[in-house]
């Protein structure tokens, strides 16, 4: 069976009008408005919900307050979907409403699978000039004034039910791309793809929630592009930009009104059937081969915080009271 990513993110959320103004300032097309509730798409048609958290329609959350109540996968034919239904049916309130299939995983979030609604899309990012291959000639490298997310390329939660959630979702196709063993499981769609499209963390005082949601820009430059015009809108970087060693990707995070983390990526490894994964011991060096403590002015252009004593190399995926 093959699942192609995310096709819908559903937030149920505290401050609806503070998601609207987030959400427009990072980079997404409002289709849809009404009173507590907000549809948003990313140039793709990966659809982003934002509803209030009282709402009677939203499943049940995971956690208190701003966070994530639904994620809907996209499967890429019917006979996917058929082949998921055949997995999910054991999984807790499964049913099926129209083309979607729908179930609680392990971890307690509601979850969905339907062939896809996102569009196809002609994207091209910028080559990139390495010392044995010039991909960039007589061009400039962009500068983005702010960024346009092409999807919604992950999500990442906490468990306390690792083997258990990591189980459900390889019955439904995922693979296993890499591990923190005995912690965390990083988890792609199908053989052939991107490095992950969730992560579950578990951490020993962990129970479920989210921890964040990640949209997939063009390239690097589009991250620094979108981070900046995020700083100068007066969000709050968590951290970056920086650069993962465990995907090769190059991030930005932010506080996000809808729970938890935001961030931007682009360039993380593409994987195939001939991945082996590896095992790897969590820490603030596998977290970030570098990464810049409070973000980058938009203004500036310079790092907001340096602290006199440096950064506090704390793993970004450890649980913040």
């Amino acid at each position: 069976m093959s699942i192609t990513g995310i096709d819908r993110v559903t937030f149920g959320v505290e401050d609806v009008p503070a998601c609207r103004g987030f959400f427009l300032d990072w980079g997404l097309t409002l289709v849809s408005e009404a009173e507590g509730a907000l549809d948003f798409e990313t140039m793709n048609g990966c659809e982003v919900r934002i509803r209030r958290m009282d709402d009677p329609a939203l499943p049940p959350a995971i956690e208190a307050g701003s966070t994530v109540r639904q994620v809907i996968w996209s499967a890429e034919t019917q006979a996917d979907l058929d082949a998921c239904m055949a997995a999910m049916t054991a999984a807790p309130d499964f049913r099926q409403d129209g083309d979607t299939l729908f179930c609680t995983d392990p971890n307690g979030l509601s979850v969905g699978v339907r062939t896809t609604h996102k569009r196809a899309l002609d994207v091209t990012g910028t080559p990139a000039n390495t010392w044995d291959r010039a991909a960039r000639v007589d061009q400039a490298s962009p500068i983005y004034e702010r960024a346009q997310p092409i999807e919604v390329g992950h999500v990442v939660f906490f468990t306390d039910k690792l083997a258990a959630v990591t189980q459900f979702y390889q019955d439904i196709g995922f693979c296993m791309s890499d591990r923190y063993p005995g912690r965390g499981h990083f988890l792609r769609t199908s053989q052939r793809g991107g490095h992950h499209d969730i992560f579950f963390l578990q951490t020993p005082d962990s129970r479920p929630g989210l921890n964040h949601v990640a949209f997939a820009v063009r390239d690097i430059h589009e991250v620094f592009g979108g981070g900046m015009h995020m700083s100068r809108c007066g969000h709050e970087t968590q951290l970056g930009p920086g650069k993962h060693p465990v995907s090769s990707a190059f991030f930005w995070y932010f506080k996000s009104p809808a729970g938890a983390l935001i961030e931007y990526y682009a360039d993380e490894d593409v994987l195939t059937e001939n991945w082996a994964p590896r095992d790897f011991e969590p820490g603030p060096t596998v977290f970030a081969e570098w990464a810049i403590a409070g973000g980058i002015d938009g203004v500036t252009r310079r790092q907001k915080q340096a602290g006199p004593s440096g950064p506090d190399g704390k793993f970004i995926t450890e649980k913040r009271s």
